[in-house]
């Protein structure tokens, strides 16, 4: 195998598929990058054997054939290369690397093409969304997923297909984001399934604003491709929590703030916020919301921002990460919240109101 291609052109997608290996052992097949050429195109491929990872570039091939390489190695000599053209051969089990603007090369190992694993494909039809769409459902929940291993049913995003709409819920348990989307009603239902974060972190940060993406879900995988990419991902298994349960009905209190001064205040207060429980605090009043944190070792903050809200004065305690990041995830100007009692479930969306919301249970105030 013999082919030369731009530095920064392999670099971008050797990253990626970097990200996709979990092991960091050199002599193990899944620490290691798929390389094929064929027809002046490379195929890359990687995998952690749950989430499989492929893609193809242009490059120029002198000889066909394919190979393995250590992809943290490979991704450093990427890194450190100069820019411009490289020169790749494979002779016996080496992948000679050279640069052919400057007198620099190296040679990493390489493990033989036909150990690395076979990469499943789907038996159900795909079915077509717009790319910015489905980024979007992705942006406003995969920040939600628990982290909590021993409640591995919610380290995930549910994902469904009910009659004209197409569904994604996360939640950790203190909080839930939701977002819907219409779409034609002759792509068939499917049962709700747990989406593991790590493909649907790859998505977004990969994919651009046109075009669609194709997706295939059965029993126990899901399938994407979109551009040049091809992804897949063994769904988490177990129950996912009845979302429905926990959306609250009748909210009578509404603030309207300013989405970009909500952000700055709460990163100003939150610089002295006692950091295990991250608790902030709203304070409210007619027509002026205060952000502060308690008294504690460190000391405390506050800052006052304006804000639309004609009820009774009140403070609401929250974790301040629960309404950082689905403020940081919105684009619009001003941010809702609703309440009915500052115990129960607060409500964060969008002014005007729009496809998603937030939902997040407060603290208690002492």
């Amino acid at each position: 195998m013999k082919f030369t291609c731009e530095r920064s052109m392999l670099q971008k997608e050797i990253s990626v598929a970097q990200e996709i290996i979990s092991s960091k052992n050199v002599v193990s097949i899944l620490s290691n990058i798929y390389l094929k050429t064929e027809n002046d195109t490379l195929l890359i491929k990687a995998t952690d054997n749950k989430v499989n990872f492929e893609t193809k570039i242009p490059v120029t091939v002198l000889e066909e054939g394919s190979t393995t390489v250590f992809g943290d190695k490979f991704l450093g000599i990427l890194n450190s290369s100069p820019d411009g053209e490289l020169v790749f051969e494979q002779t016996s089990s080496k992948l000679t690397i050279k640069s052919a603007i400057k007198k620099a090369n190296w040679e990493l190992k390489s493990i033989t093409a036909e150990k690395f694993p076979e990469f499943s494909v789907s038996t159900v039809e795909y079915f077509d969304l717009p790319i910015r769409d489905f980024k979007d459902m992705v942006q406003q929940t995969v920040f939600a997923v628990s982290d909590d291993e021993t409640r591995y049913f919610m380290n995930g995003v549910f994902f469904e297909k009910t009659e004209d709409k197409i569904v994604m819920v996360a939640t950790d348990g203190r909080r839930l984001a939701y977002i819907s989307k219409p779409v034609d009603s002759s792509i068939k239902d499917f049962s709700g399934v747990i989406v593991p974060p790590k493909i649907l972190n790859v998505l977004a940060k990969r994919a651009g604003d046109e075009g669609p993406v194709s997706i295939s879900v059965t029993d126990k995988t899901i399938f994407v491709k979109f551009g040049y990419y091809s992804l897949s991902s063994v769904l988490l298994e177990g129950q996912f929590p009845n979302y429905r349960r926990v959306i609250p009905e009748n909210q009578e209190n509404f603030i309207s703030v300013n989405r970009l001064e909500m952000l700055e205040a709460l990163r100003r207060v939150s610089l002295l916020v006692e950091q295990k429980s991250h608790r902030v605090y709203l304070g409210l009043t007619p027509g002026n919301m205060v952000v502060y944190s308690e008294e504690n070792e460190i000391g405390n903050s506050r800052m006052e921002i304006p804000c639309k809200y004609d009820g009774e004065e009140v403070s609401i305690a929250l974790n301040y990460r629960y309404i950082e990041e689905p403020s940081k995830a919105m684009k619009d100007d001003d941010i809702c919240i609703k309440f009915s009692d500052p115990t129960k479930a607060i409500t964060i969306q969008p002014v005007p109101e729009k496809d998603f919301f937030h939902i997040v249970m407060p603290m208690q105030l002492d």
